[in-house]
């Protein structure tokens, strides 16, 4: 065997490696995302008669296994668009966009968005007609890609979503449908603010965050993610003209009053304060202070046990 085949066929193993590895971490990501939320599409279909395996695909797809920046930062696991929206919304990519503070209110949003009259004739096929579903939710305008039926058929046998459909039963309650509305309500996109995400968003503790550059500034976060810069210097309980270092975590809502259960105690390491331990946890660093019957400025000694919670 020559040099040339050798290196071919070395190259074509890099390959065939690399995209096994890609596969193999977005299966992960698909099957970590069906585990956390297919009670939730199961509810769905309960109440409205929704296929879980469809909303679930949707999911998947739409929310690109919850790691999209709408999912992440704005918790829309659909990418449902403000409309007659009347609620908090960001704007992304020049669209306005629904934003929730729970993944639930996402997946209850969905259905409320497909029990409009024009989704109407979905409900007459079967609930494990999931084929029907898909491509219906092309021909009744929930989506502009072509290939969009597919892409949801692909999901649903390739991660067998139909088992989640079986053994749930409808409620008897009526659920009454959601009519188009007659009038668009528009002033609700003037009142968002522009929102260009920039910025990667993380969720830690429940709680979302940034990691900050070096040099970065608490105005530079803002006008990345769109918070007001006081607003995000309160919720990391430091000054608004405070300088970041690289890798700080900087908070995008308040922080808990106490740790997660897990979290009990910690042990100081040399040069940290009540505000960095608060930072690892997601802990307002005065209630921090106060739980260990001590003022948050403090100085705190290599050693020293902090009681978290």
């Amino acid at each position: 065997m020559n040099r040339f085949v050798v290196f071919v066929v070395s190259l074509l193993s890099l390959v065939m490696s690399t995209l096994s590895v890609h596969a193999a971490t977005q299966q992960d990501k698909y099957e970590a995302y069906i585990a956390r939320y297919y009670k939730l599409a199961q509810e769905q279909q309960r109440l409205h008669g929704i296929p879980a395996s469809i909303t679930l695909a949707q999911g998947l797809l739409e929310s690109a296994a919850g790691q999209s920046k709408l999912a992440t930062y704005a918790r829309n696991h659909f990418g449902i668009k403000c409309h007659d929206w009347e609620g908090d919304a960001v704007k992304y990519k020049g669209d306005c966009y629904r934003f929730y503070d729970e993944v639930e209110e996402s997946y209850e949003d969905h259905s409320a968005f497909l029990l409009r009259e024009r989704y109407k004739p979905l409900y007459e096929l079967k609930i494990t007609d999931y084929k029907g579903w898909a491509y219906g939710l092309k021909k009744y305008g929930y989506a502009e890609d072509p290939k969009y039926p597919e892409k949801l058929i692909t999901i649903i046998e390739r991660y067998d979503l139909q088992q989640y459909v079986k053994g749930v039963k409808k409620s008897k309650k009526s659920e009454k449908k959601i009519e188009e509305p007659k009038v668009e309500v528009e002033p609700v996109r003037e009142q968002v603010p522009e929102v260009i995400l920039r910025r990667d968003i993380f969720r830690s503790w429940g709680l979302l965050y940034v990691v900050a550059d070096e040099g970065d500034t608490y105005e530079r976060i803002a006008a990345d993610t769109g918070f007001d810069a006081k607003s995000l210097a309160k919720y990391n309980d430091d000054d608004t003209k405070a300088v970041l270092h690289a890798g700080d975590i900087v908070y995008l809502e308040k922080k808990k009053i106490k740790a997660d259960k897990g979290c009990e105690q910690h042990i100081v390491a040399e040069g940290e304060t009540f505000r960095s331990i608060s930072q690892l946890y997601g802990i307002d660093t005065k209630r921090l202070a106060r739980r260990n019957k001590m003022r948050y400025n403090d100085t705190l000694s290599a050693g020293q046990v902090i009681v978290l919670r």
